[in-house]
């Protein structure tokens, strides 16, 4: 099967023309479908409305007002209002996510207290239809008078949503529920008031077995309460399950600070932590919160950023340090400069990729919509055929309604519309406690097809940074002096060379001594005086034509092993002669080969792309464990390598950090940024990882598959079991009750098989290195050669 290189993809729409929607009368897929369907009609509208989340994500165009997309929704019975972002909120305006998860919270517990009323109501009821022994003279009016209440009250819910959608010639899930159990009732009224089954001492055999009985003197009662308390009870469980499922994404939102102490005029006040603005300077204390993203100005401490990205081990940081809001300090006191606040901090901008992912759409779940908008007037006019066509056929009017009333009420889509948002719901928010970002459904389909992965050197396989990673002192010297001398000397200078020698010094040696008589010759080293003595740091040409005597054999040796390596060599001397050497390289990370070990697991061939020479690629390459290498390559050359590779039939994953990969992100067909990286590049991609670990990248891979496959099963289970129970239904061979019992079960059986994402297991951080990890590179901060 072949494919074909696609342009690039089209990015999210501009600010301005974005609206959200909290629609409220929702009660199954098929009002959301209706709605979707409404503010699409209108010009200049796109919108996508999610049943599970109970929200529309709406792009106007200039021309269309908020106002006009809100009275539409309102013209066809629901309510629409906007959701206001936490950052829009001010320190006296109350809080919009709590104020709508306090609404929530209202309506579970009315909805539980409904339940409870009905099920003290239906349950005689059901228990005295279903065994003779219960039903004593006049048994079948106290069913009467229990149902009553039930099918009047109790089922309230579904005959308000019924009427609505009458009135705007539509019909829902409701709309079957409210004429299934109001005809059950009303053919129970006539035979109790015009038939047979008034009569004292009266029996009624009830069976739940597949097999077509006469209905001759039945009554329903026990039909009309018990689907009132079936589909009551899967309605509380599903949306219990619903909030548990969005619960990451709350659980995310919440971590961020509510109060923070300013530094205002050398005094501190507390604040709250929507009265933070940008530049301004603010505490944190041992165990507090950072109240927003910002950069470290005094101090100097340990950073638990685990509840935000999943990374177990404390970020050391100090002055200069970027820090990032809702990370808790684990040691020292900081004073932090705020650089973003309110919905521009990292937290807000993850909770905001993680709403769009579960509002969004994937491909498998249209078809769903398109099966759900036309299934309800579809199943009454089913209902109504099977009521005619056993009539006609000479059968009781008994047996012709129950099969009829078995149709309405075994048909409801609710499971359809439920079985990839909730999935959705529970993935995304799973990704996210991982620092996982899924931007949206439809990446989910690219994961599952995605066989190649271009993996950027710098950055992602690499830690981008230069730093000391052997030090060869000559026969008799101390590679401790060498490195601290080395240090103190570079300590002057800006080159990203030196900066890795000072920092390798500093690691190992503590404080360094100050350097006199600096001088620099561009290109090749520097020269001063450390602790009395005249220290020269740079090529072998500079201090070969200073020292007196040649370079040393192992040197010689450890320089040329350098060379076809990669690495850069940097030779150290002082007072005439040459006492070492220090090689310094971009590392790889430890993590690197582990992960790309995961991505052949994973089926996928990985490929490195790097802009560097082919020795330091090639090195690189095998330290890690990847094959294939192309070097040498300019930002518009990774652009070309990818399109190359969908040409020739390749379905490609690129991974990137950096401004130079943002065009390739785009074009692959899954680009997957790293969240250390730029901002150009986490937008350009599809998948962003918080962590700069490689190996998370295979576990977003993972979580998405395992997400789709979820998503995959729910519809099957949901196409399934409508596709065998409705010609039970229409043949007779299905009891209403058991009808509704089935209906209910689906949906509860969709959103607790979703649920089972929550379980989901990150490899990254929680397996044993490959052998290979056990290389001096990634085993050490550096090697000391002697």
């Amino acid at each position: 099967m072949g494919f074909t290189a696609r342009p690039v993809k089209p990015r999210t729409a501009r600010a301005e023309n974005h609206l959200e929607l909290l629609i409220g009368g929702m009660t199954c897929a098929a009002c959301a479908a209706r709605i979707e369907k409404r503010l699409n009609d209108i010009d200049g509208v796109e919108a996508t409305v999610n049943y599970a989340t109970e929200k529309a994500k709406v792009l106007l165009s200039p021309q269309v007002s908020r106002e006009t997309v809100i009275a539409a929704v309102e013209e066809i019975g629901f309510t629409a209002r906007p959701v206001q972002p936490p950052a829009a909120t001010t320190v006296d305006a109350p809080d919009p996510a709590a104020e709508e998860e306090a609404e929530h919270d209202r309506e579970l517990r009315a909805a539980r207290h409904r339940l409870w009323v009905v099920a003290v109501l239906a349950v005689p009821v059901i228990a005295m239809s279903m065994f003779s022994q219960l039903q004593f003279e006049y048994w079948q009016w106290a069913c009467l008078t229990l149902s009553a209440p039930v099918v009047v009250w109790g089922a309230w819910p579904f005959h308000r949503a019924a009427f609505a959608n009458l009135r705007h010639a539509a019909a829902s899930m409701d709309t079957l529920v409210s004429v299934g159990t109001l005809a059950a009732f009303a053919w129970s009224l006539y035979t109790l008031f015009l038939g047979t089954a008034g009569e004292p001492g009266m029996r009624h055999p009830f069976r739940i077995t597949l097999e077509r009985t006469p209905g001759e003197g039945n009554m329903y009662l026990e039909v009309a309460a018990g689907v009132t308390l079936f589909i009551l009870c899967g309605r509380y469980f599903e949306a219990r399950a619903k909030r548990r499922s969005g619960a990451a994404l709350r659980a995310l939102l919440s971590l961020g600070a509510k109060d923070v102490t300013v530094l205002r005029d050398g005094a501190e006040a507390i604040v709250p932590i929507s009265a933070l603005a940008v530049g301004d300077r603010f505490l944190v204390r041992p165990g507090e919160k950072v109240a927003t993203d910002g950069v470290v100005e005094e101090g100097s401490s340990a950073v638990d950023a685990s509840m935000l990205t999943g990374e177990s081990v404390p970020v050391e940081v100090g002055p200069g340090d970027e820090v990032v809001g809702a990370t808790v300090n684990a040691g020292g006191r900081l004073v932090v400069r705020a650089t973003r606040v309110g919905g521009e901090t990292q937290l807000a901008q993850m909770a905001k990729l993680v709403e769009e992912a579960q509002t969004g759409k994937a491909d498998v779940q249209r078809l769903a919509d398109q099966v759900s908008a036309v299934f309800v007037p579809g199943v009454i006019a089913l209902s109504l055929a099977t009521l005619g066509y056993w009539l006609g056929s000479g059968q009781p009017a008994a047996a012709a309604f129950t099969a009829a009333v078995a149709v309405l009420i075994i048909a409801c889509p609710c499971a359809l519309g439920l079985a990839t948002p909730t999935a959705l719901l529970v993935g995304t928010g799973r990704g996210a406690q991982l620092g996982i970002l899924i931007k949206g459904p439809q990446v989910l389909e690219s994961t599952r097809t995605v066989d190649t992965v271009v993996l950027d050197k710098t950055g992602t396989v690499t830690t981008g940074e230069m730093s000391v990673v052997e030090v060869v002192p000559v026969d008799g010297e101390s590679d401790v002096q060498l490195l601290r001398l080395a240090g103190a000397l570079e300590s002057a200078s800006e080159h990203p060379i030196a900066r890795a020698v000072v920092a390798g010094a500093r690691d190992r040696c503590g404080e360094l001594p100050p350097v006199a008589d600096f001088s620099s010759e561009t290109g090749v080293g520097v020269r001063g005086t450390v602790d009395g003595h005249e220290v020269i740091v740079g090529r072998a040409s500079l201090l070969g034509a200073w020292a007196t005597d040649e370079l040393p054999a192992e040197l010689t040796a450890a320089k040329a092993k350098a060379d076809a390596a990669g690495r850069t060599s940097v030779m150290v001397g002082w007072d005439g002669a040459l006492r070492g050497m220090l090689v310094v390289s971009d590392r790889v990370k430890p993590t690197s080969r582990a992960a790309v070990a995961q991505f052949k697991r994973l089926g996928l061939h990985p490929i490195l792309l790097t802009g560097d020479n082919a020795a330091v690629a090639a090195a690189i390459a095998a330290e890690v464990g990847i094959d294939d290498v192309v070097s040498e390559v300019l930002p518009a050359g990774k652009v070309e390598l990818v399109k190359r590779l969908q040409a020739d039939g390749k379905v490609v994953a690129m991974v990137g950090d950096g401004v130079n990969d943002a065009a390739a992100l785009a074009q692959a067909d899954l680009g997957i940024a790293m969240g250390t990286g730029s901002d150009v590049a986490i937008e350009s991609g599809d998948l962003t990882v918080v962590r700069g670990d490689l190996r998370v990248v295979a576990d977003a891979i993972r979580l998405s598959r395992r997400t789709l496959g979820t998503i995959k099963g729910n519809l099957f289970w949901a196409f399934a079991y409508n596709v065998a129970a409705i010609p039970l239904a229409a043949s007779g061979l299905l009891n209403p009750m058991l009808a509704g019992l089935i209906m209910a079960g689906s949906s509860v059986f969709v959103v607790s098989n979703s649920l089972r994402l929550r379980r989901f297991k990150a490899l990254a951080g929680n397996e044993l290195p490959d052998r290979a990890d056990t290389t001096e590179a990634s085993r050490a901060p550096m090697v000391t050669a002697s």
